[in-house]
């Protein structure tokens, strides 16, 4: 399944990587792909959008939607 997701906090190199060790934590073979400047997150995955935005906010970041 395809999910985006607004987050608020991004702001670096490191944010990209944290955010996708999280998301692959819960399931390595998740696609994403984080822009910064649009502050989303699109992730293809099978996990629910619950457990990967948990995933996210666990990191330190808000998720929006």
């Amino acid at each position: 399944m395809h999910h985006v997701f607004t987050v608020d906090g991004m702001s670096c190199g490191h944010c990209v990587k944290a955010i996708t060790q999280a998301v692959r934590a819960l399931d390595p073979q998740a696609q994403v792909r984080v822009d910064l400047d649009e502050r989303r997150v699109e992730v293809e995955s099978d996990r629910s959008r619950v457990a990967l935005a948990d995933a996210i906010r666990d990191e330190g970041y808000t998720v929006r939607d």
